[in-house]
């Protein structure tokens, strides 16, 4: 890791203001030009209204709501009424269960499984037939799942359990905001920072070079 990074930090004074910033910090190397282009960003397309209600929900609701009650008072408080949910086949109960919770909630909702479209792997991307053995050679589908849910003209979309690099194409083409519910980890029940906690003991193979 780059010694000039925040990862090195252990003094955080970016958020507690109480000591001094370590040289390497990037707080303490902007510039006015910078810290302006970033104030203007803020200020454009809706933005502002985005940050200023994520904050209010993080001091309303710190420590009390779950991620689906957060979803659902950020869509609110957007006035945002139809949801897009892009999900993994393999996660279509939970996709389910959070459509019905948003349903109830009277949120519009449409969504859209991974697999859409039944498009071959070897086909569509080239890749040798003996390695869909595992998982089978219908491919998983973000790009469509993105143009799907814009057709649909969706306010928000939220993923549920797209694999490592299907959830970056699926952000890539999607055109109304996203948020993510389910971070897919098929090893630790869908808890990737598992992984983190465990490092010193049972994936200390993580950090061995």
């Amino acid at each position: 890791m780059s010694k000039n990074s925040c990862g090195n930090c252990r003094i955080l004074n970016c958020k507690h203001q109480d000591g001094k910033y370590p040289k390497f910090c990037p707080t303490i190397d902007l510039t006015s030009e910078e810290i302006t282009e970033i104030e203007k960003l803020y200020n454009e397309d809706n933005n502002r209204e985005i940050s200023r209600i994520s904050a209010e929900i993080e001091e309303e609701f710190y420590c009390k709501y779950t991620r689906v009650e957060e979803i659902m008072e950020f869509a609110k408080r957007m006035k945002m009424n139809k949801i897009g949910i892009a999900s993994c086949v393999g996660l279509m109960d939970e996709s389910q269960t959070f459509a019905k919770i948003l349903s109830k909630h009277d949120f519009e909702v449409y969504s859209v499984a991974c697999k859409v479209g039944a498009m071959k792997k070897t086909e569509t991307t080239g890749l040798d037939e003996e390695k869909t053995a595992v998982t089978g050679n219908i491919m998983c589908n973000p790009i469509l799942q993105a143009k799907i849910l814009n057709r649909e003209k969706t306010d928000l979309n939220v993923v549920i359990g797209l694999c490592v690099g299907h959830d970056s194409l699926f952000y890539k083409y999607s055109d109304a905001l996203c948020t993510t519910l389910v971070t897919k980890d098929k090893v630790l029940a869908h808890n990737p920072v598992g992984a983190l906690y465990q490092t010193k003991t049972y994936y200390k193979k993580l950090l061995n070079d």
